[in-house]
């Protein structure tokens, strides 16, 4: 599926642009909140470019539907990645699920930490101001609801929900200016922009749809034929992921008139049951492969260290 010609670049994203550049003083902290799923392709370029070295911490929402190893692979990657490129703004690579709170206590507890740090030569104390930042549907608004602890921001799967510059209070006190969704005005790469189509970053009005669920079919023919199999109670998957696209549809009864496949209702409930984690913990973006293309390293064990290292 061609995506080269996609210039999905709506006019409140260059107002975000603006807003990142204009508000970046007035705070202390970024956070930038990426897919787990996806780390490669929902990290933006201009963010660093616009952030340089204030300090961040890069998040990895969504874990709950990211494979596990892969989780605290890419959060170690990041880290030593960050390392080596010097990027002395980067303190800290946490993992979180916004939607059931996972790992909500422990970044609190680090931001505290953070804020303690840089009040403790101040004779005047400090409260913390936190930008957010990050790709549509990322879930950012989840996010933010979670932190706030109230209903502050419009949610939904779908990519470019909030439009404007918005101050929040979280519970601790802290203070949160959330922006809209930013992505670059093309895609130079095709596989950053199926990647983030499946994830459902790309308004899926603009696509072709039956297309791209056959092509996410194929991926998770490859990668993740268990998870594949066990949901659409298949025995053996075919070579062809045209083939298993036509089996799926038989499994659910996706039929139309005359014994037709009913394509699009397929297309859109396998992107619908990849998107909400229903086939399986996915990671679409391996360590591995990164550091064969960018020569990174991998550690593939999971645990919970989510600590906030000291700022350099």
């Amino acid at each position: 599926m061609a995506l080269e010609n996609i210039n999905w670049y709506p006019g409140h994203m260059k107002k975000t642009r603006e807003l990142i550049t204009e508000n970046l003083k007035l705070v202390d902290m970024v956070i930038e909140v990426v897919d787990a799923r996806i780390p490669v392709s929902s990290r933006n370029p201009i963010i660093d470019e616009l952030v340089q070295n204030k300090p961040r911490i890069i998040l990895l929402n969504k874990s709950d539907l990211a494979d596990g190893n892969e989780n605290k692979a890419w959060t170690e990657n990041l880290k030593k990645s960050a390392r080596e490129n010097n990027a002395e703004g980067i303190v800290n690579v946490m993992r979180v699920d916004s939607l059931h709170g996972t790992g909500i206590k422990e970044l609190l507890s680090a931001l505290t930490d953070y804020q303690n740090r840089i009040n403790e030569n101040r004779e005047r104390k400090k409260t913390l101001r936190l930008m957010i930042v990050g790709v549509p549907n990322v879930g950012k608004s989840s996010f933010i609801n979670r932190l706030t602890g109230r209903k502050a921001t419009q949610t939904g799967d779908r990519p470019g929900v909030t439009k404007g510059k918005q101050w929040l209070t979280m519970t601790n006190g802290m203070q949160l200016l959330d922006t809209p969704g930013i992505l670059w005005p093309k895609f130079e790469d095709q596989n950053v922009g199926l990647a983030l189509a499946y994830c459902g970053s790309i308004k899926d009005e603009i696509l072709d749809t039956d297309s791209l669920a056959l092509s996410l079919i194929g991926r998770l023919m490859a990668e993740y034929p268990k998870e594949l199999k066990e949901r659409y109670k298949i025995d053996e998957l075919p070579d062809e992921a045209l083939e298993g696209m036509e089996l799926i549809a038989k499994k659910r009864g996706f039929i139309l008139g005359g014994g037709r496949i009913d394509y699009e209702r397929c297309a859109r409930t396998v992107l619908d049951e990849f998107r909400s984690g229903k086939i399986g913990r996915i990671t679409l973006e391996k360590v591995d492969a990164s550091t064969d293309n960018n020569s990174k390293g991998k550690d593939s064990s999971d645990c919970d260290d989510n600590n906030l290292e000291e700022e350099k």
